[in-house]
């Protein structure tokens, strides 16, 4: 019933197309040949029967080809945010509004003023559309500054805040330490998973590799530890920003529309991200803060258990990972004994403690 109904409707188009043919060339004198009311009206009706039928039997295909349009279209508003929708909306009536203005003064140039506003209306409508979803953000940001400047007084009466959100990158997932962080309490906001980490994550879960499918498993474990677990605000984020093929990238992207932090143990992602201006949270920096502080001077008591670089040092480490290098600890391999602390090295793989075995500066004493 539909098909015969468009098949109608394609067919009365077909005849108002050649109904405008006949006008539109008597408006340039191509029919002065054709004399008399008779013949005008017998041209009028021949030629709207013609494109009609023409319409007509190409309707089947129409219907297809229009079918398939409409399918098309509406995938692609599916996959589109409702904010984008609108802002297209929006700039689409405008656009016309502006084109309805303009053909007005196109519509008095001869001969071209109709196909002019005809581009017009094309041109501005399209323009309309694309340009509020491409500048989605600055809209965004535009409405956020009106928002505040309307609720700047009742900004001032409120007491509590809503912490900043947090992203988290796939090498910190996987690392595990972020649950144990979210659970002391020290992690305010809620905590932002992006979709595109996740199928990484899952990727890497299904890798043919043992000890990337293990990490990939243990990544998703500790999310499904912090959503369940722990008493924090956990959002997957749909956002996918499908013009950058970088998962780091992305990963920025995000932050940055959300005006977010991004939370990483990756020390490259650090890097990238400060050129950039996102704030980011690095894992492994908060752990070297967190250590104890030693200072020179200090004793304690360390099991040597390996040589190290130098000849005859040995090497120890404290129970937080800590390497405690020993001069002349070579020969106390496997043993438990007294150092006393001559110099720490901070570098940025972590804290170096250097000591010497107590007894060799009692006896130098």
């Amino acid at each position: 019933m539909l098909n015969k109904v468009a098949k109608l409707f394609i067919t009365l188009i077909g005849m108002m197309l050649g109904y405008g043919v006949v006008v539109v060339s008597k408006s340039f004198g191509l029919l002065d040949f054709v004399e008399g009311a008779t013949q005008n009206l017998i041209m009028y009706i021949g030629v709207s029967l013609l494109f009609g039928i023409i319409f007509f039997i190409f309707s089947t295909r129409l219907i297809k080809f229009g079918k398939k349009g409409v399918s098309k279209v509406e995938s692609e508003l599916q996959e589109m945010p409702a904010f984008d929708i609108i802002l297209g909306a929006v700039g689409l009536i405008f656009g016309l509004v502006i084109a309805y203005l303009l053909s007005r003064l196109f519509l008095e140039i001869p001969f071209a003023g109709v196909f002019i506003s005809i581009l017009s209306y094309l041109l501005l409508g399209y323009l309309g559309i694309i340009i509020p979803t491409k500048k989605r953000d600055d809209f965004t940001n535009l409405l956020d500054i009106f928002k505040r400047g309307s609720n700047k007084d009742k900004d001032k009466t409120k007491t509590s805040f809503k912490g900043c959100p947090k992203v988290l990158d796939t090498s910190v997932i996987i690392d595990g330490r972020i649950a144990d962080i979210c659970k002391t309490g020290f992690v305010e906001g809620p905590l932002v998973i992006p979709e595109f980490v996740l199928e990484e994550l899952q990727h890497i879960a299904d890798s043919s590799d043992s000890l990337k499918r293990n990490r990939g498993r243990r990544g998703l474990d500790i999310l499904n530890k912090i959503q369940k677990e722990l008493d924090i605000e956990v959002i997957i984020h749909e956002k996918n920003f499908e013009d950058i093929s970088e998962v780091d990238s992305k990963l920025l992207k995000l932050a940055q529309f959300i005006k977010g932090k991004v939370v990483t143990n990756d020390f490259n992602l650090n890097k990238v991200a400060e050129f950039h201006g996102v704030a980011v949270l690095n894992i492994n920096e908060l752990a070297n803060a967190v250590k104890p502080v030693v200072l020179p001077g200090e004793q304690m008591n360390v099991l040597v258990i390996k040589d190290g670089k130098e000849s005859g040092q040995g090497v120890a480490y404290l129970d937080d990972g800590t390497m405690i290098v020993v001069d002349s600890g070579k020969k106390y391999i496997g043993e438990n004994i007294e150092v006393m602390v001559t110099s720490v090295l901070q570098t940025a793989a972590g804290r170096m403690i250097f000591a010497k075995p107590k007894s060799m500066i009692d006896k130098a004493v």
